[in-house]
This record gives C-alpha cells, structure tokens and sequence, in this order.
C-alpha cells in the first residue's frame, strides 16, 4: 500500500484490453467521434450552470459559488464487485448503529476493554446530552455516506463513515440524470442499475423513524442553515424530490410540546426532521448559545420523544478519525463477524510510539485532523515541499492528539475525458445508506469523486476534484 505499489486501472489490463466491467463500454467508446464528446461534456457542463449545481468554498478571498466540475466517462462497477461491497457496508453501518446505542447507555465495548474510556469522553463530537436517550426506532445513523477506496481487483478499504451530515447524494442524482439524456444508448446496452428511487426510499426511510406522538402520515421537513450554506443545493433538491419542506430555524417554533413549522393555516408538528446543521448549532439552549441556525428548546421535544432528529445528535462520534483506527474492533464486538471491509492502518498521533514513527516518515504518510474534513488540514506528504512537511511538523508536535496519520494508498484510477483522449485519475466512491427501523437500503453505486489533477490523491469538489456517475451493473 505504499507510494511505489503499480496502481490499479479499473478500465484496462494492459494498455488496450478492457476488464470485464468496461468491456462494452469501451467498444462503444472505440467506436466514438472525440470532438462529439467532448461537445457532450461541455454541454454537461452548461446544464450544471444552468440549474444551479454549485458549493461554496470557504476561507478562501474568492469563496463564492463555484461548479463541480463533471466528467462523462462513468465508473463502472460489477454487480459481483457490488455485492461484496453491499455486504460490508450493511455490516458497518449495523456495527454504528449498535455502538452508537452502547456508548450512549451502558458502555460495554468500554468495559469489556476493546475502546479506550478517553477516546469517548474526552472527544468532542460525544454529546452527554444524548445519554439515556433512546431515538425513536433505536436509529442514529439514518444517512450514512461511507468513503471508500480501490487499490487492487478486490481489495476495496474504507477510508472514512460520515454518520453526521452526509452530503452529495443531488451529485449523484443529477449526474444520472445528465448521462441518461446525453447518452440513452448506452443505458439501452448496459444493464445498469437505477439510482432515481433514493428521494422515495429516503422519505419512506424518515417515515419509518417517526416518533410515538406521530398521527396520521409523518410530517417530514429538512432544515437547513440557508442559502449561504455551501450544500444549500442539495438541501434544496432533496426536499424538492421528497416532497418535504424545506425549513430554517425562523420558520419553526416549539407548539403544545411539538416542533412546528408557520404555515398559511398555521403551525403545523414535524414529525421527522432531517437536518443539515451540526450539532453544535441544533438548539442554543442545549449546545451553542449564540447560534441562530436551531431550535430554542428542540432538545426537550427530542428527548420527550416529540420529534426525530435525523441523523440523532451525537453520531458524530461514529465518523471521528481517533475512533476510525478502532472500527474493526467495533465490528466484531457488535456483530460477532470479522470486519469484511477493510480499515486503512492508521497511526494515532496521541499515542508516543506512534508520534514518534509518523515525525520519522512525514514526507511518505498523510496526516489528518481528527475532526477534519473536505480535505482541509491535511498533509499528503508524498506532494507536500519541505517547507509545507516543516510547518505541518510544528502543528503535530503542539497538538498530537489532533491528528491520525495513515498510509499513502494507491488509489485506483478510472479515466476521464481529457482533450487528446482518456487518461487515468484517482477515485474514491461515496455510496449512501438509508437506515430505518427494519430494513438498510443501499442505492447501488454513489458519487465518485475524481482527482482531476494529474497524479493528484485528492479527491475533494473543495481541492479542485471533480465527479462521475457511478454505473453498477445488474449481471
């Protein structure tokens, strides 16, 4: 798994034959006029623009709105390949679900030792507020995005669970939908599995989870911090595509024991709310006081069982890189089986012996924050200069404990559509996961982020990367 391992090309063996997944694709391709296609992506391109697809980058002097750069060349994935995939997330996402539950009451992966006591109470993202709290349906992760990467022909890890506020899924929608107007005869060739049901599946999904004093059908509702807010699209697109509302704090107000939203004919309850807005800005009486994103009072509605709140507080705790290094542990303890996708190794910064290994090889590890994300505060040291590993080498030494650090995998590479051709660039795929009471549905295939830089390990819309649409095939 280190920098000088060949990197695996999910398209070709060789330079010219197609692996099984790709093979009539890339007849198709053979077959295909360049300047026709890339006519076909500029015009992807002005349909993003034009129904407003864009994320706002932050900390920088010229974060406004930008576009998500999209390439036409799919990611093509085997239903076999699939399967394996969908098995281990399934276990995953039930082992989260489990802990979540566990920490949270009685703490027995604390007591049988498999976890250090610290790494929850000591963590931020661990909420004491949740303790004793039992969701509705026993579900904390509702919308679980899982970060996953390729190194070889069945060797798939998982770099990260986002349990909090997962997002892309409108990409992944949006960029089905472009593919199957650009190109229907290739849909009408490949037998490739739909992914236009998650709106229905999610809103069934949220239902499913509405609390004790629902009457009738669930009222759902998204809350989001607004229009400034980088995934305000997405917030946007998925109550659009529920035929949910879409709400922010000034719209809803404590009613009769109940959160509700002003309507014409009043306040109406929310059953289930499914919001984008962190914990830390849920409810100013709980957690942040001077936030202006929540809801005065939603706490005691939640804990009162009055409302859902997906996903639950506290499930940030799940997708903390600290814990990360600790899920096949979690795994096991939870389901009795081994962890059937793999965890990245991974150094924690906090422990000595660690610190002292990753100080040696900065310039070969990458380094994350613990709590950090969208590629922010990291160091790749593989593509960092000396004066970049010198700096980022000060940081850790004053905040160890802020830090993992992992491997530099090799990524596997799909193409993209460049000018003179195809090319190979690094991927990592997000799949999403509906978790309610009975049932886990998984859609089949996800956003695929692409490094569009040449050589480029990051993968990131914030660092310059682009996305695909993800093809599962039905064989």
């Amino acid at each position: 798994m280190s920098k000088s391992r060949p990197t695996f090309d999910e398209m070709l063996v060789g330079e010219e034959t197609p692996r099984p997944p790709y093979s009539a694709y890339h007849r198709w391709f053979s077959n295909e006029d360049l300047k026709d296609l890339r006519r076909k992506s500029s015009e992807a391109e002005a349909f993003f623009r034009r129904i407003g697809i864009t994320f706002n980058v932050y900390g920088q002097a010229d974060a406004d709105e930008r576009l998500i750069p999209f390439d036409i060349v799919p990611r093509i994935i085997s239903g076999r390949e699939w399967s394996v995939l969908e098995r281990g997330i399934d276990q995953r996402v039930r082992a989260i679900n489990a802990f979540l539950h566990d920490i949270y009451h009685r703490q027995e992966i604390i007591r049988a030792g498999r976890i250090p006591k610290e790494i929850i109470s000591k963590n931020d993202a661990f909420l004491p507020e949740m303790i004793g709290v039992n969701p509705p349906g026993g579900v904390y992760t509702h919308i679980v995005g899982t970060d996953l990467v390729r190194t070889g022909e069945n060797e798939f890890y998982v770099l990260e669970d986002n349990a909090r506020t997962p997002s892309g899924v409108s990409y992944m929608l949006e960029n089905r939908e472009t593919m199957l107007q650009m190109f229907p005869e290739l849909f009408a060739q490949m037998k490739v599995r739909p992914v236009s049901s998650y709106p229905r599946l999610l809103r069934r999904s949220l239902a499913d989870c509405a609390p004790p004093a629902t009457s009738g059908r669930p009222v759902v509702a998204v809350l989001t911090p607004g229009i400034h807010n980088s995934a305000y699209f997405e917030h946007a697109f998925l109550a659009d595509q529920m035929g949910a509302e879409l709400v922010e704090s000034h719209d809803l107000s404590i009613e009769n024991g109940r959160v509700a939203m002003r309507t014409t004919q009043g306040f109406q309850a929310i059953d289930v709310l499914y919001r984008r807005v962190d914990d830390d800005y849920l409810d100013p009486l709980t957690f942040n006081p001077d936030s202006m994103l929540g809801v005065p009072g939603i706490m005691d509605v939640y804990r009162a069982g009055g409302i859902t709140i997906a996903n639950a507080p506290g499930t940030g705790i799940a997708d903390d890189k600290a814990l990360y290094s600790y899920m096949p542990d979690i795994v096991e303890f939870y389901t009795g089986e081994q962890a059937i996708l793999k965890n990245v190794p991974t150094w924690r910064c906090s422990e000595a012996d660690s610190l002292a290994y990753v100080l040696d090889h900065l310039s070969e590890l990458v380094v994350k924050e613990v709590h950090g994300s969208g590629g922010y505060g990291m160091l790749v040291g593989p593509a960092a200069s000396k004066k970049e590993i010198a700096a980022f080498e000060k940081k850790l030494r004053a905040r160890p404990s802020n830090y993992i650090a992992q491997p530099t995998l090799a990524l596997s590479t799909v193409p993209i559509l460049t000018k003179a051709g195809l090319a190979p660039r690094h991927v990592d795929l997000r799949p999403f996961v509906l978790v309610s009471p009975n049932r886990i549905d998984i859609t089949p295939g996800g956003l695929t982020r692409v490094a569009l830089k040449k050589g480029s390990l990051v993968v990131n819309s914030s660092q310059g990367g682009g996305t695909k649409d993800t093809w599962v095939l039905g064989d």
